[in-house]
């Protein structure tokens, strides 16, 4: 797989001298067969699984004393301050139009990219219904999850970049990496927050391949495993002008290449809060070589 085996992290040790909260995460119990689970686009709802889900309580540290030295290479995943001048961003035409133009030049400045290839974004709500995207309602996703593998990361790759573009930007030198950008649609995030695994924490065998069935395909994600070690991290009220960029890929060896991320509850949040609105554009970064 190559992701970084789990090591102490400078950033880690850091990150004990700030503010953190104990809560629960929900975690892949390891099985005999392969885990599987019906997307929220096969079911029409909440997806369905077919293998045993763990809620753990850890520690999640407060990534914002340092957040200027969180890195996409070692940590997986940094947090910008980044407005954006659309005004709804439940208007897909102003989203696809503007909103992506924003994504893209954030991503080229962030890992030194040539070009960015958007092909995704979803809407995620905890108001019980769920938050309106063309292929149906979606709550946040609250198991632990990286939404790419080994196998998946190239061949969605080559359907966003076009077919054989992963390998001809390796045969000259070159990199792609998968980067989503998660950002809050209302302000400030009281309740259902997003975890985020440093990913120099996570060994290899903690990520558990796990097929995910739509109508039309069969694709592929990593299923986390709890395991002693893993280092946590959260932004704590996270406004409508800041982004979190998470890597969920990469073809270059030697880096973090797979971050886990999951919602959790905050302890003792308050109900009446208004619901957490979010909103996740997937991209592909080239790096000419």
């Amino acid at each position: 797989m190559n992701q970084m085996s789990a090591s102490p992290s400078a950033v880690g040790a850091q990150s004990r001298s700030g503010r953190s909260i104990t809560a629960p995460l929900g975690f892949t119990v390891p099985q005999d067969e392969k885990p599987v689970f019906h997307s929220s686009a096969l079911t029409g709802g909440a997806p369905k699984i077919f293998f045993q889900v763990e809620e753990i309580p850890v520690e999640i540290a407060d990534m914002r004393p340092i957040a200027d030295d969180l890195d996409l290479d070692r940590q997986g995943f940094t947090l910008k301050k980044h407005p954006t001048a659309v005004a709804d961003l439940y208007d897909d035409d102003a989203v696809t139009s503007t909103y992506y133009d924003e994504v893209v030049e954030l991503v080229k400045q962030a890992v030194g990219a040539t070009k960015v290839v958007i092909f995704d974004h979803t809407r995620r709500s905890d108001s019980g219904a769920g938050a309106a995207n063309k292929d149906g309602a979606r709550g946040p996703a609250s198991r632990v999850h990286v939404d790419y593998t080994a196998a998946s990361g190239p061949k969605r790759g080559n359907d966003a970049l076009g077919a054989g573009e992963v390998e001809a930007i390796l045969a000259k030198g070159g990199r792609v990496v998968q980067v989503n950008v998660w950002r809050p649609i209302t302000g400030p995030v009281q309740r259902a927050p997003l975890a985020l695994a440093d990913a120099e924490s996570i060994a290899p065998d903690a990520l558990l391949a796990t097929d995910q069935v739509f109508p039309d395909r069969v694709g592929e994600i990593y299923q986390l495993a709890h395991q002693p070690g893993q280092r946590w991290y959260w932004a704590p009220e996270m406004t409508r002008d800041e982004v979190l960029l998470i890597k969920g890929w990469d073809t270059k060896d030697g880096v973090s290449k797979y971050t886990p991320h999951g919602a959790f509850q905050i302890p003792d949040q308050d109900p009446s809060a208004p619901p957490r609105e979010s909103i996740e554009v997937r991209t592909f970064a080239v790096i000419e070589g």
